[in-house]
């Protein structure tokens, strides 16, 4: 009889920890708290994909109350930052599990002609094929929401970077609303870039040191870095030299091998594939797929024939996290006025500076060749000291809208001065 018992008594037991609802964090990082407010003393980190269970009768507004390890830590965590469950839908009167899918992985392609796209439409997957979301056949799982990643670079006064700062030092706000920073880091990622390089015939005198220095960005790629070169010159004249590698004898060769050539420089055009190329790379949401993506320009930033406008391309660049490093030949354009009654060399200048200043990147004006050495060791280094901060919109419209970004940084010692740069805004992606 003691045995039924005991069994009967397991059986139950086993029953009510199996019908708890179980969700799982989604964000890169969070915590659990004493109690429901962001201030409150952190319990325990929470990383993104670990496994959590919903306490009954203990939420509260924006907040759930949680048990992690079996049940063994428990605390309050934000519903933002975790798949919510909910009650199931059917499609033909069966069980149905709804994830969300990330982006997919782009296979390496010459740009020229390529116009991928992204889905962001949840699919659907009957409950008979196997799904990584482990819950009840009456419950799904549904993802609506989205994390915003930012690479910030911090410099002081004299333009000189802050490398040892810890997320206590940093605000971000969007359309100057506060809001919740959900992954810091200021470790080492690996980095995914593209040196794009103008090879029209107004760049014949500096293709020499242009070579040099790229080969010094590419010289200091860590291991686990990727590059891709892409040399342009006309609209149909944009061309993948060397894809995506690690080896950086087949990127040093690939700049060997660049030449220049007559057209109709396209330059917008090279951008505008490029950075979907670089965006679209291997890219994923899971935390050990967090790369810092760069585009690194060399050009005089004169625009004579691409099919893309400025405002096509500009609007690319804020739904995408590439930060853009131009190196501006500017000096080679005339400074009288063209057709439109615009100075050329004032029009190139503007249109590289903002697209750093857009991209949190950073804008290069030679005014010798000699000084490529030192800008491609600049280049290098900057993209070595950043931080990468994450946080989740308080504004969850996905009305397509431009949201203003801005980080805000606390004072050093003595009121030091301390900028944080990084992109300017982005645009809420819609459904």
């Amino acid at each position: 009889m003691k045995i039924y018992i005991t069994i009967v008594l397991a059986l139950i037991f086993a029953f009510s920890v199996f019908a708890q609802r179980q969700g799982e964090v989604i964000v890169t990082s969070t915590f659990l708290r004493k109690s429901p407010d962001a201030s409150s003393e952190k319990v325990r980190a929470v990383q993104k994909g670990e496994r959590i269970t919903f306490e009954k009768n203990q939420d509260t507004d924006g907040w759930y109350y949680v048990s992690i390890l079996n049940g063994e830590v428990k605390g309050w965590i934000r519903k933002d930052t975790v798949r919510s469950p909910v009650k199931a839908e059917t499609v033909n009167q069966l069980p149905q599990k709804i994830i969300s899918i990330p982006k997919p992985v782009v296979n390496a392609t010459p740009i020229a002609g390529v116009t991928p796209t992204l889905s962001a439409t949840p699919t659907v997957i009957p409950s008979s094929t196997p799904a990584e979301t482990a819950v009840e056949d009456d419950e799904v799982l549904r993802v609506d929401t989205q994390e915003i990643s930012l690479n910030v670079r911090v410099v002081n006064g004299s333009n000189r970077t802050i490398n040892n700062l810890n997320q206590a030092h940093f605000e971000v706000y969007e359309d100057n609303v506060l809001q919740p920073i959900t992954s810091f880091t200021t470790a080492e990622v690996p980095i995914v870039n593209a040196l794009v390089i103008d090879n029209s015939r107004s760049l014949r005198s500096q293709l020499g040191k242009v070579i040099e220095a790229g080969k010094i960005i590419v010289g200091t790629n860590r291991p686990r870095d990727e590059s891709t070169i892409i040399r342009f010159v006309s609209k149909d004249k944009i061309e993948v030299v060397q894809d995506f590698t690690t080896n950086k004898n087949s990127l040093d060769n690939a700049l060997d091998n660049l030449f220049v050539e007559g057209g109709q420089t396209a330059i917008v055009d090279a951008i505008y594939q490029t950075a979907k190329k670089v965006e679209q790379y291997q890219n994923s949401w899971r935390k050990d797929d967090v790369k810092l993506r760069a585009l690194i320009l060399v050009s005089d930033g004169e625009d004579r024939g691409s099919s893309y406008k400025e405002q096509q391309l500009f609007e690319l660049l804020r739904e995408s996290n590439v930060q853009i490093y131009a190196v501006g030949f500017v000096n080679s354009l005339n400074k009288e006025s063209d057709a439109s009654g615009i100075n050329r060399q004032e029009k190139a200048k503007t249109f590289l500076t903002r697209l750093a200043q857009e991209t949190g990147g950073k804008v290069y004006f030679p005014n010798s060749n000699d000084e490529l050495l030192q800008i491609a060791s600049d280049i290098s280094g900057e993209l070595r000291t950043q931080y990468l901060i994450s946080y989740m919109p308080t504004n969850e419209n996905r009305d397509g809208t431009f949201r203003k970004i801005k980080v805000v940084i606390a004072e050093g010692p003595n009121k030091e001065k301390r900028i944080a740069i990084t992109r300017t805004g982005r645009t809420s992606t819609p459904k």
